[in-house]
C-alpha cells in the first residue's frame, strides 16, 4: 500500500504550503536592505502575536535557547528564583537555573494538576528575595495550560519578574504579554507559528530590563543588549536563520489574515473534537486543566503504551507523541496545533482506534471519529 504520513505531534507541526515554497527559493544575504526589510517585518509582526509594544528579539536557536537567554540576562550567581514544575518543560526551567548557579525554589506539581495565582502569592511570601518566577503557559508533556494571568497578578505585587515559556502555546491560546503583565515571554517557531524548528523569540518588560542592568551571569551569543543594539540597525548581532525568517514572514501574513481570536477558536474546536473522540471510546485525559494545544490520554489497562504509539507511527504513518519521563508508555498525546485541520484529527483518531483494536482493547469501532465529527459538524464555519 502507498503510505502517507501525518504529523500530529506537539512540534514540529505541519507547515503551510506557501511557507514551504519559500525554503526552495535562492537564499539572499543577511546584510542587505532586502533582508533587513523582511527581518523588521517579522520583528514587528511578532509584536502582534506576543500582544506587546516591546521589542521582540529573534534568536537562531530552538525555544530552549530563549529560555536560557532569559536566565542569563536577568540574574546573577546565587540569586533566588521560583520555578513551577508541572511537567517536562516546567522541569527544564529548574535545570537551566541550576546550571547557571541560581538558588532554585522548585514547586513540583503532579502532572496535569492546577496551580493558582493565590498559591503562587503564598510562595512569594515564603521566598521574598526571589527575583524571578519561571512558569509555563502550555505544558505539552501533560496537555495542560496554566493560569498565567493570575501568576502575573501575583508577581506584580512584588519585585519578582514573571518569565513565561510560551513556546507551544503562543498563537494557540491567549497570553497577551502587555495586557496580562508578563515580564518575559519566550516562544519557538515550530509550534503555532507554523514553520520548522530553529527560531526562538523573546521580549522583556521594562521591569525585566532593569534586572539586565545588574545581571552578572556570563553571556555572549545570547546577550540581549547586543540584540537590542542590532535591532536598532535592522539586523542581528550574529548570522540569522535567513530562510526561516523569510518563512516566518509568510506565516505571519497568514496568522494576521485569520486573526488571533479566530486562531484561538480554531485550536479550541480541534481540542474539543479530540477530547470528545477519546472519551467516546472510554479513554481518560491526564490533565485536570487541559489546553487547546495537545491532549494527553492515559493508555488503558492491558494495553502496551509504547507499542501503541509505535504502531500508530510506523504502521499507520500518524506521528502522535508518547508519554515522557515517568509517563513513558503510560500516555499518548495528540496535538491540535498550528497548521492542522479537522481531518488531521479524524485521521489521528482512526489510527489510534486501529492500533487499540490490534491490542484487544474493547470499544465500538468508529465511535471516536463519530464523536469528533459531531463537534466539527456543529462548529464548522
Amino acid at each position: 500500500m502507498i503510505k502517507k504520513t501525518y504529523l500530529v505531534s506537539p512540534g514540529p507541526v505541519p507547515i503551510p504550503e506557501d511557507a514551504l515554497v519559500e525554503a526552495a527559493r535562492p537564499i539572499i544575504h543577511h546584510r542587505t536592505d532586502i533582508f533587513s526589510g523582511i527581518f523588521m517585518e517579522v520583528a514587528e509582526g511578532m509584536k502582534y502575536v506576543f500582544g506587546t509594544k516591546r521589542d521582540v528579539f529573534i534568536l537562531a536557536s530552538s525555544g530552549t535557547g530563549a529560555m536560557e537567554a532569559a536566565v542569563a540576562n536577568l540574574l546573577s550567581p546565587g540569586d533566588e528564583v521560583i520555578t513551577i514544575n508541572g511537567g517536562k518543560f516546567g522541569e527544564r526551567w529548574g535545570e537551566i537555573a541550576r546550571a547557571w548557579g541560581l538558588n532554585v525554589h522548585e514547586i513540583v506539581l503532579e502532572w496535569g494538576q492546577p496551580f493558582t495565582g493565590e498559591q503562587l502569592a503564598e510562595e512569594l511570601k515564603k521566598y521574598p528575595k526571589a527575583k524571578a518566577v519561571f512558569a509555563t503557559l502550555s505544558e505539552t508533556s501533560s496537555g495542560s495550560v496554566y493560569d498565567i494571568k493570575s501568576f502575573a497578578q501575583a508577581t506584580a505585587k512584588t519585585d519578582a519578574v514573571l518569565v513565561v515559556d510560551a513556546i507551544s502555546g503562543l498563537g494557540a491560546t491567549p497570553c497577551p504579554m502587555d495586557e496580562w503583565g508578563v515580564d518575559v515571554l519566550v516562544a519557538g517557531s515550530q509550534k503555532a507559528l507554523m514553520i520548522p524548528p530553529g527560531l526562538a523569540y523573546i521580549a522583556l518588560s521594562e521591569k525585566a530590563w532593569k534586572l539586565t542592568e545588574t545581571s552578572t551571569l556570563p553571556k555572549y551569543y545570547f546577550d540581549l543588549k547586543a540584540y537590542k543594539k542590532s535591532l536598532g540597525k535592522k539586523t542581528t548581532p550574529y548570522t540569522p536563520a535567513i530562510t526561516l525568517i523569510i518563512q516566518q514572514k509568510k506565516t505571519l501574513e497568514f496568522i494576521k489574515k485569520i486573526g488571533l481570536e479566530t486562531l484561538f477558536e480554531h485550536h479550541r474546536i480541534l481540542a474539543d473534537a479530540t477530547r470528545s473522540g477519546v472519551k467516546a471510546i472510554g479513554l481518560e485525559l491526564l490533565s485536570k486543566i487541559p489546553g487547546n494545544i495537545a491532549t494527553a490520554v492515559k493508555v488503558p489497562e492491558g494495553v502496551d503504551g509504547a507499542a501503541l504509539v509505535k504502531t500508530v507511527q510506523k504502521k499507520y504513518g500518524v506521528y502522535i507523541a508518547g508519554g515522557q519521563s515517568h509517563y513513558k508508555g503510560k500516555l499518548f498525546r495528540i496535538a491540535h496545533l498550528g497548521y492542522m485541520g479537522a481531518f488531521d484529527i479524524i485521521t489521528a483518531l482512526s489510527a489510534v482506534e486501529m492500533a487499540l483494536d490490534e491490542q484487544g482493547y474493547k470499544f465500538e469501532m468508529g465511535a471516536s471519529v463519530k464523536a469528533a465529527m459531531e463537534v466539527f459538524r456543529r462548529e464548522w464555519k
